[in-house]
């Protein structure tokens, strides 16, 4: 029976995936095909003319498209269908992962919360044994130094046992979630991996889940810490005097508000740089894979300006957050200076009216750099969280997949499997290619016992009628049968264990 020939041409599978799922796929040039015959560029120049050994002064990444802030690929690569993470969500999934261990984090959370309430009661005493030595009163010096070395003890141990359970809950996140993402991507159906790329697959699997694992262990420990800490310090701060607290509240105020605009650019900023960084390991790693190819086409030019240009969207990007970043610290760093001198300033106008002692004063000042401090700190590390979250956005999207259902289907197992194969009006196109059809109406009957030989040229549906044996696609139109039953009736892994296969690529 007739098979359909497919007269495409051979395109880097790779290269079309990387278009189809580039979030810039809607707002770049086209991208080159790995072996076009008829390239737009001379890239048989020599290694020098490729490669210059002066690279020029100018930042190439900073060129405005548009507006100057815009990051490229937003829209289209927030246009999908998948629910955008939130913080609590992703926190909801992380503590689900850490599962019976939950205990080590409610450990590291008490030892925190001792170690920052004994840090946040330093300033207060160290204030009092400085003025009680001042003034000679020898019994409250000897009593507030005592104080403070019980409090030194008890913050380095805490503060130990803090570190230390974070860093290993930390090491069972990473390794639970690796091991999850990884039992979700295997039990994905067939064509799951015909529109994925190997390349960003294994970015997921490493560095996104290794950026995730900072979100115990660096952000929400240090954030709950100088939350608590600039909790006990605003408590200190009212009951000194709390029309002088109003204007150091005021500039928290406006740091986070700074903050909430600047958190949202950086996580969207996070998400695109993952992205690119996953563009740009599909790109190496189909080159570097199919070099000989590469070689003996003589493409070796057009590779590296492929990967050039996934590496200028990324820089694009970072150049844009490292902006941000630097509008957000010199915000901060001038809100910060000016409560130093607010404080000093307002202060001294209420000693000099007698409303306030040279000691209230002293711990005014530590209480408000203290405030500002541990504002700073939650902010930065809410920074963080926001940008790991954005960044590993993708890694949840795929945890959420469904497996195939062919491994939840129960299907007829035949006590006795002859082997009478029959393909009736079949037609197939793989799902990345609907465009190019490679099966036409096939009708094919094979008898058991039969040897039967496909031949064809590359491409024609050799290894497609294999495929559709085993049931790794399914046909778009027409039916299989297996000894009489449609193929889709039976149990797919009992018919799986009857069928030996020996593919094109070695499996260990």
């Amino acid at each position: 029976m007739p098979i359909s020939l497919s007269s495409s041409p051979s395109y880097s599978v790779l290269n079309l995936k990387t278009r189809l799922h580039s979030p810039l796929y809607l707002t770049t040039v086209k991208r080159h095909r790995l072996w076009s015959p008829t390239p737009t560029k001379n890239y048989n120049a020599d290694f020098q003319e490729i490669l210059p050994g002066k690279y020029s002064g100018h930042l190439g990444a900073v060129q405005a498209r548009g507006s100057w802030w815009n990051l490229p690929g937003v829209q289209a690569s927030e246009s999908s269908t998948a629910k955008p993470v939130t913080v609590s969500m992703a926190l909801k999934r992380i503590w689900g992962l850490i599962g019976d261990d939950n205990w080590i984090v409610f450990l590291a959370l008490g030892a925190l919360f001792i170690a920052a309430v004994s840090e946040i009661s330093m300033p207060r005493i160290l204030a009092a044994s400085v003025f009680s030595a001042n003034s000679g009163e020898s019994a409250a010096f000897s009593r507030s130094s005592r104080m403070l070395i019980l409090l030194l003890i008890i913050s380095g141990i805490c503060s130990g046992l803090r570190s230390g359970c974070f860093a290993m809950a930390n090491t069972i996140l990473v390794k639970r979630l690796r091991r999850s993402l990884y039992a979700y991507l295997v039990f994905q159906d067939i064509s799951f991996f015909d529109m994925e790329t190997v390349g960003s697959l294994t970015s997921r699997l490493g560095s996104d889940c290794q950026r995730l694992s900072h979100v115990i262990g660096n952000d929400i420990h240090l954030i709950i810490r100088n939350a608590i800490q600039g909790t006990g310090a605003l408590i200190n701060l009212l009951t000194l005097s709390w029309p002088l607290t109003l204007p150091t509240l005021i500039i928290c105020s406006v740091l986070a508000i700074i903050f909430s605009i600047y958190g949202r650019y950086q996580k969207r900023a996070a998400k695109l740089m993952q992205e690119f960084n996953a563009c740009a390991n599909n790109v190496a790693q189909e080159t570097l894979s199919l070099m000989r190819t590469v070689r003996a086409y003589g493409t070796e030019g057009e590779e590296v300006e492929r990967y050039k240009r996934w590496l200028d969207e990324l820089a694009f990007v970072s150049i844009r957050e490292s902006a941000a970043y630097g509008l957000w610290s010199m915000s901060f760093l001038t809100l910060y200076r000016f409560t130093q001198v607010l404080a000093v300033l307002l202060g001294g106008i209420c000693i000099m009216n007698s409303q306030l002692s040279p000691e209230q004063l002293t711990k005014y000042i530590l209480y408000c750099e203290w405030l500002i401090y541990a504002t700073w700190r939650v902010v930065d590390n809410s920074s963080s969280l926001l940008q790991s979250i954005g960044a590993c956005e993708k890694v949840f999207h795929l945890m959420d997949l469904l497996p195939t259902d062919q491994f939840l289907s129960q299907g007829v197992k035949l006590q006795r499997l002859m082997g009478n194969i029959q393909f009736v009006n079949v037609s197939f196109h793989y799902p990345s290619r609907i465009s190019v059809p490679i099966l036409d109406r096939l009708n094919l009957a094979i008898q058991a016992n039969e040897v039967v030989a496909i031949v064809g040229l590359s491409g024609s549906g050799k290894s497609t009628i294999v495929n559709l044996l085993l049931r790794l696609y399914q046909p778009v139109s027409g039916q299989i049968y297996m000894d009489g039953l449609p193929l889709d009736e039976l149990d797919i892994r009992w018919l799986r264990e009857k069928i030996g296969f020996v593919g094109q690529v070695v499996y260990h």
